[in-house]
C-alpha cells in the first residue's frame, strides 16, 4: 500500500511511538507534588521545550490542547474575550471589533471566527481575497486594516493545507504591527517543513498528528501580553488558561515528533525530491494535468493537481483499489468529497476544482510511492480515454 496523505495525518513516527508508550507506563498526575507527579511534570516541561523549538517560540508560551481545532477556538474566542476583559474606560487596550481571515483558511479557523462574529456584539468579520496562485492579497489587508475603529485580529495560515502555497507571514506581521492588530498564524501544515518564527505573531497553532505525532494533541503559542481568556475552566492547569489534566502520553509523543521533524534536514530534502519527481512524471504521463499553485512558493511535500474530466470521487476510488491513498483536498468533512473553497477562492472553475486531488509526502514516503501513484493515475486516464472512444 502506498500512503500519500500526510497532510491529513502523517503516520506515527517510531520515535513518537516509543516516547508515547514509555509515558503511558509512567503514570502520575503532573499536578501532584510527589515523585511520580514531579516526573510527569518533567515530561511536560521537556515537551514544551521541544515543541517550542519547532515553532521558534519560548517554552513558557506553550499551551497544550486536544488539537489544532481546540487551539484555534481558544485563540480566537480567548483573544476577543480577553481583550474585552482588559478593555475599560481608562484602559489603553482596545477591544477587538474587527476580524480578518483569508478566504483559504482551514475550517478550524473559519468556523469559530464566523461564530464569534455572529454571537459577540460589535465584532465584524471580513474575508480577504487571495491571488490566482493562492497567496493572500496583502494590499487588500493593508486597506482593510486602515478602515474602521477598534482593534483588529487577523488570522492567516503559514501555508495552505490543500495547495501547499506558502503565505507571506513576515509582510503580514509587519502590516499588523503597524496597525496595532493582533495576528494568529495557523502553522499546522507548515510545521517541520519550513522554518517558523512565533515572534512574528501573537498566536500560533500546531498539531501533533501532522508531523508524525499522535492524534488528539496540539499546541497554542501565546505571546506575552496578548489577550487570552480561558475557554475550558475547572482547574488551574497550564496557568489557568486551559483546564483539565494534561494528556501526558500524547504530549510526550508530540514532543518526540517535533524533535524529529525539526532535525530532519535530510528528510526534507528527500521529501522535496519525491514531490518534484511525482509532478514531473505526472506531467509527462498526463500532459493535460493541472497543478494548482505551481507558480508560488509551496511546501515541499504537497502536490494539489487535477486530471480534467475525471471527478475526484471516481479517482479516489480507483486509486484506492490500486493501493494508492491520496485525498481530494482537506480531510475534515466527515469523509465527504466536496468542492474546495480554497480552489474557489483562487478562481478555479468548479468543473476543474471538482477533479482536484492532493498527494502529500512525508517522513516515510519512498520512490516506490511515486511510481505506484503515477502508474495508477496513468491507468485511470487510459481507462477514461478508452471509454470515451468506445
Amino acid at each position: 500500500m502506498h500512503y500519500l496523505d500526510h497532510n491529513a495525518t502523517s503516520p506515527l513516527r517510531p520515535e513518537s511511538l516509543a516516547s508515547l508508550s514509555h509515558t503511558l507506563s509512567l503514570g502520575g498526575n503532573a499536578s501532584s507534588i510527589h515523585a511520580r507527579g514531579r516526573a510527569a511534570r518533567a515530561v511536560i516541561e521537556d515537551a514544551k521545550e521541544k515543541v517550542a523549538l519547532l515553532a521558534g517560540a519560548a517554552a513558557y508560551d506553550v499551551i497544550f490542547t486536544s488539537g489544532a481545532t481546540e487551539a484555534a477556538n481558544l485563540a480566537l474566542a480567548g483573544a476577543v474575550e480577553g481583550a474585552l476583559d482588559q478593555h475599560g474606560a481608562d484602559s489603553k487596550v482596545a477591544r477587538i471589533t474587527r476580524m480578518f481571515v483569508s478566504s483559504i483558511e482551514h475550517s478550524a479557523v473559519l468556523a469559530p471566527a464566523r461564530r464569534l462574529a455572529e454571537r459577540v456584539p460589535g465584532v465584524r468579520l471580513e474575508t480577504l481575497p487571495v491571488t490566482v496562485d493562492g497567496v493572500l492579497d496583502t494590499e487588500a489587508l493593508r486597506v482593510a486594516l486602515r478602515e474602521g475603529k477598534g482593534r483588529a485580529l487577523v488570522a492567516v495560515m503559514a501555508a495552505n493545507n490543500e495547495t501547499g502555497v506558502i503565505q507571506p507571514v513576515e509582510e503580514i506581521s509587519r502590516l499588523c504591527r503597524e496597525a496595532g492588530a493582533l495576528l494568529l498564524v495557523d502553522a499546522v501544515a507548515a510545521a517541520g517543513k519550513i522554518p517558523l518564527d512565533a515572534s512574528l505573531c501573537d498566536y500560533m497553532l500546531l498539531s501533533a498528528h501532522k508531523i508524525g505525532g499522535p492524534q488528539g494533541v496540539g499546541a497554542l503559542f501565546v505571546a506575552k501580553g496578548a489577550p487570552l481568556a480561558a475557554q475550558l475552566v475547572g482547574g488551574g492547569q497550564q496557568g489557568g488558561l486551559r483546564a483539565g489534566t494534561e494528556n501526558l502520553s500524547g504530549i510526550a509523543g508530540f514532543a518526540a515528533a517535533a524533535h524529529a521533524a525539526r532535525d530532519g534536514a535530510g528528510e526534507r530534502d528527500r521529501i522535496a525530491h519525491l514531490r518534484d519527481r511525482f509532478e514531473t512524471q505526472l506531467l509527462q504521463a498526463i500532459p493535460e494535468a493541472v497543478i494548482f499553485g505551481a507558480d508560488a512558493p509551496r511546501l515541499i511535500g504537497t502536490s494539489n493537481f487535477a486530471l480534467p474530466g475525471t471527478a475526484s470521487a471516481i479517482a479516489l476510488i480507483a486509486l484506492d483499489l490500486d493501493g494508492v491513498w491520496v485525498n481530494a483536498g482537506a480531510s475534515c468533512s466527515s469523509g465527504k468529497v466536496a468542492a474546495s473553497h480554497v480552489l474557489a477562492a483562487m478562481g478555479v472553475e468548479l468543473a476543474l476544482a471538482s477533479c482536484a486531488l492532493r498527494a502529500s509526502f512525508g517522513w516515510n514516503s519512498e520512490m516506490a510511492d511515486v511510481e505506484a501513484a503515477i502508474t495508477a493515475l496513468t491507468k485511470l486516464r487510459q481507462r477514461k480515454t478508452t471509454l470515451e472512444a468506445a
